[in-house]
């Protein structure tokens, strides 16, 4: 039996170990960013990744999120906290779990949030670390009362290590209940280096036994080397799984970056571990979008939010020592057979003063600039008889953002090439996506400084992506190769709630 002694690398420390006024000084590098987001959920300072343990819990909105402090690398990783009342205005909140322990000594990796009795129970993975190449996981809980008490559970970890037949690449707990039983859900990798979710189940939510693993329909390939971030959830009657595997081979208009996401639709059967697949597609098209986290909003809705960014690459960012953000929070249904996603209504408080025209093209351009990045913008497409026709956004004489419909091929593209702060082109400067255009398209476009999210014909297709302007690339620009006319509603957007 292998003893654990503590894998020691400089990034391996927490916030206790800090040097004196070295936080301080790390928040004061990032403050004045021209790239920091304005209503974004973002870190003050370090490097943020997966949103965790979302809910909406006592009558507030809590979202807890992967945080490593001293820069803008995965090191080891805390759960930083920020609460809403709105979903607009968020204010941060002390680090809601710091990894001390000897059953997290590595860093307290993602997890979910399940309400039982009136406390938030809090679930994630102790990353353990034996050296450079080996680990072990351990599961771990925390619990928040209502008066945003935190505490590690005296019983932790509540799994120790990782069943037979698996590495130590085991993490990312989702819980739910189902028929009077609590279930886990846990991405994996089996010891032939595959991906694959086990399930464990529970009387309690405290106790836990190894169920087995989850046999997913899916003609996954040998190449898919990590099943990431399970998530499980019903909506409209259907039972939904989101999944983010890591090794996916990419297609034509799809899988495209290094880490993807994919939802699958169907029907779970827990009991006997089997999840009956109806569809399977990519959740988003953008190059920034990763681990998202579900959860159940204020009114019963399905709200999600995902990591913007990607792993493995450096950011612009990164040189001011902080880097990433989440996506705005976004509404989730099923339309003929796909899930559309849609920004939470709530982004509408956000709005602080509007401007609308109508648009009409022969053959050319319209170009105007706003003299802001903070804006949402909402574009109706009619009459159409353009063969390509499309947006450029942070637009200026050196630099844009191309969203580009081509109806000769039914697809649109993304491209973010035409940036001075170029970035991830070792995995290519576009995404796309195939599309249905006919003569009408709607878009909408949440536009935050350094990201962009992008929805088309009602979050039938969603782009999110980063992008690093120079301070005067604020212009739009319409531009067709031949005649559309439509309308624009422009949003000036307000809220730097997380300075």
């Amino acid at each position: 039996m292998m003893i654990l002694t503590r894998y020691t690398e400089p990034k391996y420390r927490t916030i206790h170990d800090a040097k004196e006024n070295e936080l301080e000084l790390l928040k004061e590098k990032s403050a004045n960013s021209a790239w920091k987001p304005g209503y974004h959920i973002h870190p003050g300072y370090g490097l943020m990744n997966d949103p965790n343990g979302l809910a909406y819990f006592n009558g507030e909105f809590h979202v807890f999120y992967q945080w490593y402090p001293f820069g803008a690398i995965h090191g080891m990783k805390h759960w930083a906290h920020v609460k809403s009342a709105d979903l607009v205005n968020w204010e941060r909140l002390p680090t809601a779990i710091v990894p001390v322990e000897e059953y997290d000594s590595h860093g307290a990796y993602s997890g979910a949030s399940l309400e039982i009795e009136g406390e938030l129970y809090l679930y994630y993975t102790g990353n353990i670390k034996y050296n450079a190449e080996e680990r072990s996981a351990n599961q771990c809980l925390a619990i928040m009362d209502k008066n945003g008490d935190i505490r590690k559970h005296e019983t932790n970890p509540i799994i120790k290590g990782v069943p037979v037949g698996y590495t130590g690449h085991v993490r990312d707990p989702k819980v739910f209940k189902k028929d009077d039983r609590y279930y886990m859900l846990l991405g994996a990798q089996r010891s032939n280096l595959t991906g694959a979710i086990i399930v464990y189940e529970s009387n309690d939510a405290r106790n836990w036994t190894f169920k087995g693993e989850l046999d997913l329909e899916l003609d996954l390939p040998d190449s898919c080397y990590m099943l990431e971030c399970p998530d499980y959830f019903e909506l409209n009657g259907q039972d939904v799984l989101v999944v983010s595997p890591q090794g996916l081979e990419a297609e034509e208009h799809a899988y495209q970056n290094l880490y993807n996401v994919m939802y699958v639709l169907g029907e779970l059967d827990i009991e006997h571990l089997t999840f009956k697949v109806s569809s399977h597609h990519e959740l988003d098209k953008g190059f920034d979008f990763y681990a998202p986290q579900t959860f159940e909003g204020k009114n019963g809705e399905r709200l999600l939010f995902g990591w913007a960014g990607m792993g493995e690459i450096d950011y612009p960012s990164d040189k001011e020592d902080w880097a990433h953000c989440l996506t705005t929070p976004r509404e989730l249904d099923i339309v003929n057979g796909r899930i559309i996603q849609k920004p939470a209504r709530e982004l509408k408080k956000l709005r602080k003063h509007s401007e609308s025209a109508e648009l009409r093209l022969e053959d050319g351009s319209k170009e105007w600039s706003p003299g802001s990045v903070q804006y949402e913008l909402e574009i109706s497409l009619q009459s159409i008889e353009a063969g390509t026709f499309g947006i450029e956004l942070f637009a200026s004489e050196t630099e844009s953002l191309v969203l580009e419909f081509n109806r000769s091929a039914q697809a649109v593209t993304l491209n973010r090439e035409n940036f001075k702060e170029k970035f991830g082109g070792e995995h290519g400067f576009e995404r796309s996506s195939k599309l249905t255009i006919g003569e009408t398209v709607n878009i909408q476009i949440f536009v935050d400084r350094s990201i962009a999210e992008i929805f088309i014909n009602d979050g039938a297709v969603v782009f999110t992506s980063r992008v690093f302007p120079d301070v005067e690339s604020t212009g739009i620009n319409v531009f067709s190769d031949g005649k559309l006319n439509g309308s624009y509603h422009r949003h000036e957007l307000s809220c730097r709630s997380l300075l």
